[in-house]
């Protein structure tokens, strides 16, 4: 995809683990996590249509 190959990620994981440090990993890990979940239901839900409920309903 990118052309990213084993030794790359292994460089940008060290790189990453000297900037951050090891304690807050995991809570860039869980925030990157929850990110691209709120972006796949926003995209999903941009997909469907509108489900709007009428209560109005004229009766015949």
């Amino acid at each position: 995809m990118f052309g990213l190959g084993i030794s790359e990620l292994i460089v940008i994981l060290v790189i990453i683990l000297i900037i951050f440090g090891a304690g807050k990993l995991p809570e860039i890990g869980g925030g990157i996590g929850k990110a691209i979940r709120n972006f796949k239901d926003a995209t999903h839900d941009s997909k469907e249509p509108s489900k709007i409920e009428d209560d109005k309903k004229p009766e015949a």
